[in-house]
């Protein structure tokens, strides 16, 4: 297609779907065929010329890491697109992932969407329920109506993860909300050796091994290019939508083995410099407005000088690993590229490279960590366990996260990170659009002021689609986003932004843009903070003229406390309007599973049968800090049980009731920093068998203490044990409960060449038995948690 500027896009005359079924109307009935004329119904076309759409998300990456906007990891294929595309500078997120991608998709606020924060955190309001609206339709919804072929790979965080399980319902899964196709994992976060894949609906197991080469990204793009390639190979004129979504750089930060040290060395100056060193890099590429200045390290954060050698050789390695992984991520996005061009269809595909859901992650304590669950769950070991353990940092059995200051480094010159919607560290994040047949203007950089909601009107205005009025029988909200597609042309690129007003609220974090000013308030809790809330009447608000500074450094509150005033104000009516009340700072506290509905909820007796596996731990039965007891009527091989009977978790946390070499074993993992053990005193004779596993909390009420278990062969006890202390809140990474064997990563490492580690005997059934749920006081579980030797 040849380069257009101007063009007036085609609307098409429809508001619902789905439309009217084909009727016949030029079919002639006669008696036979043969006095008879067909009328056959075709497939519905997309409007001529309408393009691919590929929109690639990446997740926790900050403004200043990738190399297309002056930072430090190389990224070339983001490279590639800017100079053939358009780089846009003042794009920003909702500061949190799910949230960002409700907005994505639907082109309404977060909390219109009822994503005021995760689906792991939702509460019964209406902006923050985690169920996405049907009022709220995709972006797939219209598409797919409209005569594209839909698919979703990679990160599914839009799904309630209540209704995850085999037994639905899949009323909000990607293939009941206008997707063909899904092939990907849902929640916040997976391992990426060890996912918790689906393919449509259906548990699936990865493809190969960690040593074979196998990793989420690599698979994910894999995946997506066969299909790209399938469509194309049948129906050559049908235009496609892919949203590709990998997990990368969300923790765990794991690069395939065969990427890992390419970055060695790279990050030694520390995060203070490399602050130094980007901010220079993003004047000359012009990605930040000229005279910008670099705001400073807030006084919570330890600078880079205040740790000895050993220490900052752990810090370099954090970073090291992430830049690795965010590397490889790159590369296969690249792959997609490569293959349009394979297919003659990059010229024609509207490109959207979205450089992170939210600015970057400070999860990872002030020190880094081995293991994210741990950390959210404001579990934070010592420095010197991690030390220790350098070697290991991003192989199979760890799940790693960097420290604090390589977050707020990955965010400049801004202020702050991820969660605090109130500054543009949370919020402000790069995108790239190419699309060769029409965008002119290559290699240029966009200043209007735009949001994630505004990606789908764009994509309506330019594919020629009107916004619609009912979507399957519901009435939908209006879109709340405003088109970008004028930023496409080149008389454009000087206009003033379309998006005058957007307000920005996460966990009680708060801010008003409008007409190139920014009120803000950063409240209470630090993002590295699991636990806690702060009173919101003793806020302090802060004033900031974006048009004369890009980086939120020169707090004018004071200057102008009218103006202020106006904003706050306003502020208040777009909340209002947009469902954000009531405001909710907490975080650990809503991360209980028995808050929202559930199957297993005030349930105490349940069976599952052989072959029950990948039972979400977040759509099961609440197993941590609960008295429980585990009947297995099974019958054991002579020749000796091998195998896992029972399990829930992996290499972040879980349990494992298996046998080995005939003895029964009860394998408590906490968090991979403390292992217990409790094995039977012999091995077990074959043939029936009652199998039971007893777990009995020594402090009912206070979650995380110790336990002691016991267990039982046909009556009798056959050994014994003390868990010295329990996961607190969630194994977590998507892990799930089997019967029979281990489907995600090992409880246990020592059968980790063995997985999935199938029990050689029977299993008839399997009962269980719950206790009454331990309170979830997270805050006084956690500050016990801390101050434990």
């Amino acid at each position: 297609m040849a380069k257009k500027q101007g063009r007036t896009p085609r609307r098409i005359e429809r508001d619902t779907y789905p439309r009217p079924e084909h009727r016949f109307p030029d079919a002639k009935i006669g008696m036979t065929w043969k006095d008879s004329e067909p009328d056959s119904p075709g497939f519905q076309r997309a409007p001529p010329g309408a393009p691919n759409i590929v929109l690639v998300l990446l997740d926790d990456v900050g403004y200043a890491w990738p190399s297309s906007y002056g930072g430090l990891v190389r990224m070339p294929t983001s490279e590639r697109l800017a100079k053939e595309g358009l780089t846009y500078c003042q794009f920003h997120t909702t500061a949190l992932c799910a949230p960002t991608r409700a907005a994505l998709l639907t082109g309404r606020n977060h909390h219109s969407a009822s994503f005021g924060v995760v689906g792991e955190m939702a509460t019964g309001y209406p902006g923050y329920s985690g169920i996405l609206s049907r009022s709220c339709a995709t972006i797939a919804e219209l598409l797919a109506p409209n005569g594209y072929a839909t698919g979703w790979w990679g990160k599914n965080h839009s799904t309630p993860l209540n209704q995850a399980s085999v037994a639905g319902p899949f009323t909000h899964w990607p293939t009941r909300r206008g997707f063909d196709y899904f092939y990907g994992f849902l929640g916040g976060g997976t391992d990426q050796f060890y996912p918790a894949l689906y393919r449509n609906t259906t548990p699936v197991n990865p493809t190969g091994t960690p040593d074979q080469g196998y990793q989420l990204t690599r698979d994910l793009a894999n995946d997506c290019i066969a299909w790209m390639r399938a469509q194309k190979a049948i129906a050559p004129e049908r235009p496609f939508f892919v949203h590709f979504a990998p997990a990368a750089a969300h923790g765990p930060h794991q690069p395939p083995l065969d990427w890992r040290g390419r970055n060695a060395g790279r990050f030694d100056m520390g995060w203070d410099h490399y602050r130094e060193v980007v901010y220079q890099r993003q004047l000359e590429l012009g990605v930040i407005a000229p005279g910008t200045r670099l705001t400073s390290r807030p006084k919570e954060l330890p600078a880079w000088d205040r740790f000895d050698a050993e220490a900052q050789a752990l810090l370099r390695l954090q970073a090291e690993n992430y830049a690795d992984y965010l590397e490889h991520c790159d590369h296969e996005v690249g792959r997609l590229v490569h293959v349009l061009e394979e297919l003659g269809e990059f010229e024609n595909t509207l490109f959207l490279y979205i450089l992170g859901d939210n600015g970057s992650s400070a999860e990872g304590s002030l020190t880094g960590t081995l293991n994210e669950s741990a950390s959210m769950q404001g579990i934070e070991p010592p420095i010197e366990a991690s030390l220790a353990r350098m070697g290991e940092w991003g192989l199979p059995g760890t799940t790693p996260h960097y420290a604090v200051g390589w977050a707020w480094a990955g965010d400049t010159p801004f202020q702050w990170m991820k969660q605090v919607a109130s500054h543009f560290g949370g919020t402000r994040n790069g995108m790239i659009v190419s699309w060769p047949a029409w965008i002119a203007d290559k290699g240029q950089k966009r200043f209007q002021f735009h949001h994630v909601i505004d990606v789908v009107p764009t994509l309506l205005e330019v594919v020629g689609i009107r916004e619609p009025v009912s979507v399957d029988g519901v009435p939908q909200k209006p879109i709340e986003g405003v088109s970008m597609a004028y930023t496409f042309d080149r008389a454009n690129a000087e206009a003033k932004s379309t998006r005058t007003t957007q307000y920005f609220e996460m966990l009680g974090n708060r801010a008003l843009y409008h007409d190139g000013w920014t009120a803000c308030c950063r409240h209470g809790r630090l993002p590295w903070v699991t636990r806690g809330s702060a009173s919101f009447d003793e806020d302090t608000w802060e004033l900031y003229h974006l048009d004369e500074d890009f980086s939120q450094s020169e707090d004018l509150a004071a200057r102008y406390p009218k103006k202020l005033r106006e904003l706050q104000d306003l502020f208040l009516m777009e909340a209002a309007k947009y469902d954000v009340f009531p405001l909710d700072d907490r975080f650990a506290e809503r991360a209980d599973v028995t808050l929202r509905p559930g199957f297993f909820v005030g349930r105490r007796r349940l069976t599952l049968y052989p072959g029950m596996v990948r039972l979400p731990e977040s759509s099961g039965p609440q197993l941590a800090n609960v008295d429980h007891a585990i009947t297995l009527h099974a019958r054991l091989p002579e020749s000796g049980a091998e195998g896992v009977l029972v399990c829930l978790g992996g290499d972040t946390a879980g349990w494992s009731l298996f046998m080995e070499d005939g003895r029964m074993r009860y394998h408590y993992n906490w968090f991979g920093f403390e292992r217990f053990d409790v094995l039977s005193g012999t091995a077990l004779p074959g043939g029936e068998a009652e199998l039971r596993m007893e777990f009995t909390c020594e402090t009912p009420g206070r979650p995380g203490g110790p336990a002691v278990v016991r267990l039982l062969c046909n009556g009798t006890v056959v050994g014994e044990g003390r868990i010295a202390r329990q996961v607190p809140g969630y194994f977590g990474l998507g892990e799930t409960l089997d019967v029979g064997e281990d489907t995600l990563s090992p409880v246990w490492p020592g059968y980790r060449d063995r997985l999935p580690f199938r029990f050689n005997g029977s299993i008839d059934r399997v009962e269980l038995e719950l206790g009454e749920a331990a309170p979830r006081s997270m805050a006084e579980l956690l500050e016990q948690q801390l101050h434990q030797d």
